[in-house]
Protein backbone atom coordinates (compact mmCIF):
# COMPACT_ATOMS: atom_id res chain seq x y z
CA UNK A 1 0.00 0.00 0.00
CA UNK A 2 0.90 3.47 -0.86
CA UNK A 3 1.33 6.83 1.64
CA UNK A 4 -1.94 8.38 -1.05
CA UNK A 5 -4.00 4.85 -0.45
CA UNK A 6 -3.51 5.12 2.72
CA UNK A 7 -4.51 8.67 3.02
CA UNK A 8 -7.56 8.11 1.13
CA UNK A 9 -8.57 4.99 3.84
CA UNK A 10 -7.91 6.60 6.63
CA UNK A 11 -9.38 9.86 5.84
CA UNK A 12 -6.26 11.69 6.08
CA UNK A 13 -5.61 15.31 4.51
CA UNK A 14 -2.05 16.86 3.40
CA UNK A 15 0.92 16.20 1.20
CA UNK A 16 3.32 18.45 3.85
CA UNK A 17 6.66 17.01 3.88
CA UNK A 18 6.50 16.08 7.07
CA UNK A 19 3.08 14.32 7.28
CA UNK A 20 4.19 12.20 4.52
CA UNK A 21 7.64 11.39 6.26
CA UNK A 22 5.51 9.79 9.31
CA UNK A 23 3.40 7.64 6.99
CA UNK A 24 6.17 6.35 5.08
CA UNK A 25 8.03 5.28 8.12
CA UNK A 26 4.42 3.43 9.62
CA UNK A 27 3.96 1.52 6.79
CA UNK A 28 7.99 0.30 6.56
CA UNK A 29 7.78 -0.53 9.90
CA UNK A 30 4.51 -2.18 10.22
CA UNK A 31 5.62 -5.37 8.31
CA UNK A 32 7.75 -5.68 11.18
CA UNK A 33 7.08 -6.24 15.13
CA UNK A 34 9.41 -3.51 16.14
CA UNK A 35 8.22 -1.40 18.91
CA UNK A 36 7.30 2.16 17.71
CA UNK A 37 7.24 5.59 19.51
CA UNK A 38 4.89 8.26 18.34
CA UNK A 39 5.52 11.83 19.19
CA UNK A 40 3.73 15.59 19.12
CA UNK A 41 1.58 17.94 20.17
CA UNK A 42 -1.55 17.47 21.87
CA UNK A 43 -3.77 17.30 18.64
CA UNK A 44 -1.69 16.46 15.68
CA UNK A 45 -3.61 13.23 14.94
CA UNK A 46 -1.03 10.48 16.95
CA UNK A 47 -3.71 7.95 16.95
CA UNK A 48 -3.62 7.35 13.10
CA UNK A 49 -0.26 6.19 13.02
CA UNK A 50 -0.95 2.86 15.48
CA UNK A 51 -4.26 2.14 13.65
CA UNK A 52 -1.96 2.18 10.11
CA UNK A 53 0.22 0.10 11.37
CA UNK A 54 -1.58 -2.55 12.85
CA UNK A 55 -3.92 -2.72 9.30
CA UNK A 56 -0.72 -3.06 7.59
CA UNK A 57 0.71 -5.74 9.78
CA UNK A 58 0.82 -9.46 9.94
CA UNK A 59 -1.67 -8.96 12.95
CA UNK A 60 -4.37 -7.02 10.96
CA UNK A 61 -6.81 -9.82 11.87
CA UNK A 62 -6.12 -10.25 15.99
CA UNK A 63 -7.04 -7.60 18.55
CA UNK A 64 -6.09 -3.88 18.11
CA UNK A 65 -6.65 -2.14 21.49
CA UNK A 66 -5.86 1.30 22.04
CA UNK A 67 -5.62 2.66 26.11
CA UNK A 68 -5.35 5.92 27.22
CA UNK A 69 -2.67 5.57 29.77
CA UNK A 70 -3.31 8.92 31.63
CA UNK A 71 -6.93 8.20 31.80
CA UNK A 72 -6.42 5.16 33.91
CA UNK A 73 -6.17 6.14 37.89
CA UNK A 74 -2.60 4.63 39.30
CA UNK A 75 -3.72 2.05 41.77
CA UNK A 76 -5.80 0.84 38.91
CA UNK A 77 -3.46 0.85 36.31
CA UNK A 78 -1.51 -2.67 36.70
CA UNK A 79 -5.21 -4.29 37.01
CA UNK A 80 -6.28 -2.60 33.87
CA UNK A 81 -3.24 -3.11 31.83
CA UNK A 82 -2.32 -7.05 33.24
CA UNK A 83 -5.42 -8.22 34.71
CA UNK A 84 -6.44 -9.58 38.52
CA UNK A 85 -7.20 -12.89 40.29
CA UNK A 86 -10.15 -13.07 42.35
CA UNK A 87 -9.48 -11.81 46.16
CA UNK A 88 -6.51 -9.57 44.96
CA UNK A 89 -8.06 -6.40 46.53
CA UNK A 90 -10.97 -5.01 47.67
CA UNK A 91 -13.39 -5.34 45.22
CA UNK A 92 -11.57 -8.16 42.75
CA UNK A 93 -15.18 -10.65 43.23
CA UNK A 94 -14.13 -12.28 39.59
CA UNK A 95 -10.93 -12.96 37.96
CA UNK A 96 -9.88 -10.43 35.34
CA UNK A 97 -8.36 -10.58 32.06
CA UNK A 98 -5.83 -7.34 31.42
CA UNK A 99 -5.40 -5.35 27.92
CA UNK A 100 -2.15 -7.48 27.28
CA UNK A 101 -4.37 -10.57 27.42
CA UNK A 102 -6.99 -9.73 25.67
CA UNK A 103 -4.64 -8.31 22.53
CA UNK A 104 -2.82 -11.36 22.62
CA UNK A 105 -1.46 -11.91 18.64
CA UNK A 106 -3.01 -8.63 18.19
CA UNK A 107 -1.64 -4.60 18.71
CA UNK A 108 -1.66 -2.67 21.53
CA UNK A 109 -1.31 1.37 21.91
CA UNK A 110 -0.57 2.99 24.87
CA UNK A 111 -1.43 6.86 24.29
CA UNK A 112 -0.11 9.45 26.65
CA UNK A 113 2.65 6.41 27.66
CA UNK A 114 4.87 8.98 30.32
CA UNK A 115 1.92 9.22 32.49
CA UNK A 116 2.25 5.56 33.34
CA UNK A 117 3.18 5.28 37.00
CA UNK A 118 7.17 3.86 36.97
CA UNK A 119 6.19 0.78 39.09
CA UNK A 120 3.96 0.14 35.93
CA UNK A 121 6.99 0.69 33.92
CA UNK A 122 9.30 -1.90 35.24
CA UNK A 123 6.61 -4.60 34.48
CA UNK A 124 6.08 -3.09 30.82
CA UNK A 125 9.22 -3.96 30.31
CA UNK A 126 9.53 -6.84 30.87
CA UNK A 127 6.65 -7.54 28.53
CA UNK A 128 8.59 -5.94 26.02
CA UNK A 129 11.94 -7.62 26.85
CA UNK A 130 10.57 -11.33 27.21
CA UNK A 131 6.48 -11.42 26.83
CA UNK A 132 5.84 -12.26 30.48
CA UNK A 133 3.86 -10.97 32.68
CA UNK A 134 1.98 -11.35 36.19
CA UNK A 135 -1.24 -10.64 37.19
CA UNK A 136 -2.11 -8.73 40.27
CA UNK A 137 -2.65 -10.78 43.08
CA UNK A 138 -0.78 -13.67 41.39
CA UNK A 139 2.69 -15.35 41.28
CA UNK A 140 2.07 -17.24 38.20
CA UNK A 141 4.00 -15.91 35.10
CA UNK A 142 1.73 -15.69 31.97
CA UNK A 143 3.02 -15.22 28.21
CA UNK A 144 1.55 -12.83 25.72
CA UNK A 145 2.27 -11.96 21.91
CA UNK A 146 1.47 -7.97 21.36
CA UNK A 147 2.75 -5.80 19.22
CA UNK A 148 3.27 -2.07 21.53
CA UNK A 149 2.91 0.90 20.07
CA UNK A 150 3.00 4.43 22.47
CA UNK A 151 2.77 7.67 21.88
CA UNK A 152 3.21 10.95 23.97
CA UNK A 153 3.25 14.36 23.48
CA UNK A 154 5.97 15.41 26.51
CA UNK A 155 9.57 15.35 26.27
CA UNK A 156 10.58 12.69 27.31
CA UNK A 157 14.27 12.95 27.58
CA UNK A 158 13.32 15.87 30.00
CA UNK A 159 11.10 13.29 31.91
CA UNK A 160 14.01 11.09 32.40
CA UNK A 161 16.06 13.50 33.81
CA UNK A 162 13.71 14.58 36.42
CA UNK A 163 12.61 10.65 37.43
CA UNK A 164 9.79 10.68 35.94
CA UNK A 165 10.45 7.77 33.22
CA UNK A 166 13.03 4.93 32.83
CA UNK A 167 15.67 5.57 30.50
CA UNK A 168 15.85 1.56 29.54
CA UNK A 169 12.14 1.53 29.04
CA UNK A 170 12.38 4.62 26.49
CA UNK A 171 15.24 3.02 24.48
CA UNK A 172 12.98 -0.20 24.35
CA UNK A 173 10.05 1.40 23.10
CA UNK A 174 11.65 3.83 20.62
CA UNK A 175 13.15 1.42 18.13
CA UNK A 176 11.45 3.51 15.82
CA UNK A 177 10.67 7.00 16.45
CA UNK A 178 7.50 8.60 14.36
CA UNK A 179 7.95 12.40 14.87
CA UNK A 180 4.27 13.82 13.50
CA UNK A 181 4.23 17.75 12.82
CA UNK A 182 2.30 20.64 14.32
CA UNK A 183 -0.12 22.31 12.28
CA UNK A 184 1.76 25.62 11.80
CA UNK A 185 4.76 23.64 10.12
CA UNK A 186 2.19 22.55 8.00
CA UNK A 187 0.59 25.93 6.41
CA UNK A 188 0.21 24.31 3.16
CA UNK A 189 -2.22 22.04 4.42
CA UNK A 190 -4.17 24.10 6.76
CA UNK A 191 -6.68 25.84 4.08
CA UNK A 192 -7.02 21.96 2.87
CA UNK A 193 -7.84 20.24 6.06
CA UNK A 194 -10.64 23.80 7.08
CA UNK A 195 -12.29 22.70 4.21
CA UNK A 196 -12.48 19.10 4.57
CA UNK A 197 -14.12 20.16 8.08
CA UNK A 198 -16.42 23.00 6.83
CA UNK A 199 -17.51 20.20 4.71
CA UNK A 200 -18.16 17.92 6.68
CA UNK A 201 -20.26 20.54 9.03
CA UNK A 202 -22.66 21.32 6.29
CA UNK A 203 -23.55 17.91 5.92
CA UNK A 204 -23.73 17.24 9.69
CA UNK A 205 -25.70 20.78 10.41
CA UNK A 206 -27.67 20.38 6.83
CA UNK A 207 -26.05 24.34 5.99
CA UNK A 208 -24.70 26.10 3.41
CA UNK A 209 -20.95 25.36 3.31
CA UNK A 210 -18.15 27.88 4.91
CA UNK A 211 -15.97 29.55 2.91
CA UNK A 212 -12.89 31.75 3.18
CA UNK A 213 -11.74 34.60 1.22
CA UNK A 214 -8.17 34.67 -0.17
CA UNK A 215 -7.33 37.01 3.10
CA UNK A 216 -8.83 34.54 5.55
CA UNK A 217 -6.94 31.73 3.97
CA UNK A 218 -3.98 33.59 4.35
CA UNK A 219 -4.64 34.39 8.49
CA UNK A 220 -5.92 30.74 8.57
CA UNK A 221 -1.94 29.37 7.52
CA UNK A 222 -0.28 32.54 9.67
CA UNK A 223 -1.92 31.32 12.99
CA UNK A 224 -0.20 29.70 15.54
CA UNK A 225 -2.29 26.51 16.05
CA UNK A 226 -1.61 25.94 19.87
CA UNK A 227 -4.41 22.76 19.55
CA UNK A 228 -3.61 21.43 16.13
CA UNK A 229 -5.65 19.96 13.78
CA UNK A 230 -8.06 19.73 16.56
CA UNK A 231 -8.34 23.14 17.23
CA UNK A 232 -8.79 24.09 13.41
CA UNK A 233 -11.49 21.12 13.18
CA UNK A 234 -13.08 23.31 16.61
CA UNK A 235 -12.84 26.57 14.65
CA UNK A 236 -14.63 25.02 11.50
CA UNK A 237 -17.79 23.51 13.24
CA UNK A 238 -17.82 27.27 15.03
CA UNK A 239 -18.08 29.11 12.24
CA UNK A 240 -20.34 26.70 10.11
CA UNK A 241 -22.58 26.79 12.84
CA UNK A 242 -22.45 30.69 14.66
CA UNK A 243 -22.12 32.56 11.34
CA UNK A 244 -25.05 33.46 8.98
CA UNK A 245 -22.29 34.82 6.29
CA UNK A 246 -20.74 31.96 4.29
CA UNK A 247 -18.51 33.94 2.86
CA UNK A 248 -15.45 34.37 5.69
CA UNK A 249 -13.24 37.22 5.95
CA UNK A 250 -10.31 38.32 7.90
CA UNK A 251 -12.94 40.41 10.16
CA UNK A 252 -15.02 37.56 11.00
CA UNK A 253 -12.04 34.94 11.26
CA UNK A 254 -10.17 37.36 13.40
CA UNK A 255 -12.93 36.50 16.32
CA UNK A 256 -12.36 33.03 16.46
CA UNK A 257 -8.56 32.92 16.36
CA UNK A 258 -7.21 34.07 20.29
CA UNK A 259 -4.33 36.23 20.53
CA UNK A 260 -4.04 36.25 16.51
CA UNK A 261 -3.35 40.12 17.09
CA UNK A 262 -0.66 39.61 19.49
CA UNK A 263 2.49 39.63 18.18
CA UNK A 264 5.32 36.61 18.43
CA UNK A 265 8.46 38.28 17.58
CA UNK A 266 11.68 35.83 19.21
CA UNK A 267 13.54 37.39 22.22
CA UNK A 268 16.78 35.60 24.37
CA UNK A 269 15.66 35.02 27.39
CA UNK A 270 16.44 32.63 30.61
CA UNK A 271 13.99 29.69 30.24
CA UNK A 272 14.01 29.16 33.71
CA UNK A 273 12.66 32.90 34.74
CA UNK A 274 9.18 33.65 35.70
CA UNK A 275 6.70 35.87 34.40
CA UNK A 276 7.25 38.47 36.69
CA UNK A 277 10.72 38.57 35.87
CA UNK A 278 9.91 38.43 31.79
CA UNK A 279 8.16 41.46 32.27
CA UNK A 280 11.10 43.28 33.42
CA UNK A 281 13.47 42.02 31.20
CA UNK A 282 11.40 43.44 28.32
CA UNK A 283 11.44 46.14 29.11
CA UNK A 284 14.74 46.36 29.45
CA UNK A 285 14.90 45.31 25.85
CA UNK A 286 12.58 47.95 25.02
CA UNK A 287 14.93 50.50 26.35
CA UNK A 288 17.80 48.86 24.57
CA UNK A 289 15.76 49.54 21.17
CA UNK A 290 15.33 53.52 21.88
CA UNK A 291 18.71 54.17 22.77
CA UNK A 292 20.23 52.19 19.89
CA UNK A 293 17.12 54.11 17.41
CA UNK A 294 18.83 57.24 18.60
CA UNK A 295 22.18 55.90 18.48
CA UNK A 296 21.90 55.05 14.91
CA UNK A 297 20.54 58.56 13.99
CA UNK A 298 23.66 60.29 15.95
CA UNK A 299 25.85 57.73 13.39
CA UNK A 300 24.04 58.80 10.03
CA UNK A 301 24.91 62.86 11.22
CA UNK A 302 28.62 62.10 11.47
CA UNK A 303 29.00 59.95 8.67
CA UNK A 304 27.22 62.43 6.51
CA UNK A 305 29.66 64.71 7.64
CA UNK A 306 32.50 62.65 7.52
CA UNK A 307 32.37 62.51 3.70
CA UNK A 308 29.54 59.87 3.35
CA UNK A 309 32.60 56.77 5.06
CA UNK A 310 29.96 54.00 6.46
CA UNK A 311 29.80 53.74 10.22
CA UNK A 312 29.74 50.41 12.11
CA UNK A 313 25.80 49.38 12.48
CA UNK A 314 24.34 49.11 15.84
CA UNK A 315 24.26 45.21 15.47
CA UNK A 316 27.38 44.45 14.13
CA UNK A 317 29.57 41.64 16.08
CA UNK A 318 25.93 40.72 17.85
CA UNK A 319 25.78 37.48 15.94
CA UNK A 320 28.77 36.32 16.75
CA UNK A 321 28.40 36.66 20.66
CA UNK A 322 24.79 35.33 20.77
CA UNK A 323 24.56 32.37 22.49
CA UNK A 324 22.48 29.44 21.79
CA UNK A 325 18.76 30.09 23.88
CA UNK A 326 15.15 29.30 23.86
CA UNK A 327 13.55 31.30 22.00
CA UNK A 328 9.54 32.40 23.12
CA UNK A 329 7.24 34.84 21.90
CA UNK A 330 7.48 38.60 23.86
CA UNK A 331 4.40 41.29 23.69
CA UNK A 332 5.55 43.91 20.77
CA UNK A 333 9.07 44.23 19.85
CA UNK A 334 11.78 42.67 18.95
CA UNK A 335 15.65 42.11 21.29
CA UNK A 336 18.33 43.72 19.80
CA UNK A 337 22.28 43.93 20.63
CA UNK A 338 24.00 46.30 23.06
CA UNK A 339 25.68 49.27 21.16
CA UNK A 340 29.34 49.58 21.97
CA UNK A 341 30.19 53.30 22.83
CA UNK A 342 32.88 53.51 20.95
CA UNK A 343 31.15 52.86 17.68
CA UNK A 344 30.53 56.26 17.02
CA UNK A 345 31.92 59.59 17.93
CA UNK A 346 30.48 62.46 20.24
CA UNK A 347 27.98 64.95 18.75
CA UNK A 348 30.17 67.99 19.43
CA UNK A 349 31.22 66.79 15.81
CA UNK A 350 28.38 68.03 14.72
CA UNK A 351 28.83 71.42 16.24
CA UNK A 352 32.24 72.19 15.13
CA UNK A 353 31.06 71.78 11.96
CA UNK A 354 28.82 74.29 12.45
CA UNK A 355 31.48 76.79 13.99
CA UNK A 356 34.53 75.80 11.27
CA UNK A 357 33.14 74.49 8.17
CA UNK A 358 33.15 70.66 6.65
CA UNK A 359 36.48 70.83 5.94
CA UNK A 360 37.74 71.42 9.79
CA UNK A 361 36.26 67.72 10.27
CA UNK A 362 38.94 66.64 8.60
CA UNK A 363 41.31 67.40 11.54
CA UNK A 364 38.98 66.39 14.34
CA UNK A 365 40.97 63.38 14.77
CA UNK A 366 40.57 63.15 18.91
CA UNK A 367 38.18 59.94 19.65
CA UNK A 368 35.58 60.77 22.44
CA UNK A 369 33.12 58.64 24.57
CA UNK A 370 29.51 59.64 24.06
CA UNK A 371 28.61 61.55 27.55
CA UNK A 372 24.76 60.89 27.04
CA UNK A 373 23.70 58.57 30.67
CA UNK A 374 22.91 55.13 29.72
CA UNK A 375 21.98 54.13 32.86
CA UNK A 376 19.01 51.47 32.01
CA UNK A 377 17.32 53.12 35.37
CA UNK A 378 17.28 56.66 33.71
CA UNK A 379 15.48 55.20 30.94
CA UNK A 380 13.36 52.91 32.36
CA UNK A 381 12.20 55.58 34.35
CA UNK A 382 11.70 58.06 31.79
CA UNK A 383 9.72 55.83 29.08
CA UNK A 384 7.37 55.11 32.68
CA UNK A 385 6.95 58.97 32.70
CA UNK A 386 6.45 59.13 29.47
CA UNK A 387 3.49 55.85 29.28
CA UNK A 388 1.79 57.40 32.21
CA UNK A 389 1.68 61.14 30.99
CA UNK A 390 0.07 59.45 27.34
CA UNK A 391 -2.49 57.78 29.36
CA UNK A 392 -2.74 60.35 31.91
CA UNK A 393 -1.89 58.74 34.81
CA UNK A 394 -3.82 55.37 34.17
CA UNK A 395 -1.61 52.32 34.83
CA UNK A 396 -3.53 49.28 33.15
CA UNK A 397 -3.23 51.45 29.72
CA UNK A 398 0.03 52.83 30.52
CA UNK A 399 1.33 49.53 31.10
CA UNK A 400 0.05 47.58 28.41
CA UNK A 401 1.54 49.95 26.52
CA UNK A 402 4.96 49.64 28.22
CA UNK A 403 4.49 45.88 27.54
CA UNK A 404 4.67 45.05 31.23
CA UNK A 405 1.92 43.95 33.99
CA UNK A 406 0.41 46.64 35.81
CA UNK A 407 1.57 45.06 38.94
CA UNK A 408 5.15 45.70 37.67
CA UNK A 409 4.70 48.90 36.39
CA UNK A 410 2.85 49.81 40.02
CA UNK A 411 5.93 48.50 41.74
CA UNK A 412 8.25 50.58 39.53
CA UNK A 413 6.11 53.78 40.22
CA UNK A 414 6.70 53.14 44.06
CA UNK A 415 10.53 52.63 42.96
CA UNK A 416 10.93 55.23 41.41
CA UNK A 417 8.96 58.05 43.88
CA UNK A 418 6.77 58.96 40.61
CA UNK A 419 3.59 60.72 40.82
Amino acid sequence: MDIQSVKQRFGLIGDSPGLNRALETALRVSTTDLSVLVSGESGVGKETIPNIIHANSSRKHGKYIAVNCGAIPEGTMDSELFGHVKGSFTGASAERKGYFEEANGGTIFLDEVAEMPLGTQVKLLRILESGEFIKVGSSSVQKTDVRVVAATNVNVIKAIEKGKFREDLYYRLNTVPITLPPLRERKEDVHLLFRKFAYDFSEKYRMPVVRLTADAVQMLANYYWHGNIRQLKNVAEQLSILETERSIGPEILVKFLPDFTSSRLPAVIDPNQNPEQLSERELLYKVIIDMRKEVNDLKQVVGKIMGGKDVPTASSGFEEHQEASDIIPTTDYQSEALIPSSAFRHPSVVQHENTHGIDAIEDYDEHIEVEESLSLAHKEKELIQKALSKHRGKRKYAAKDLGISERTLYRKIKEYNLN
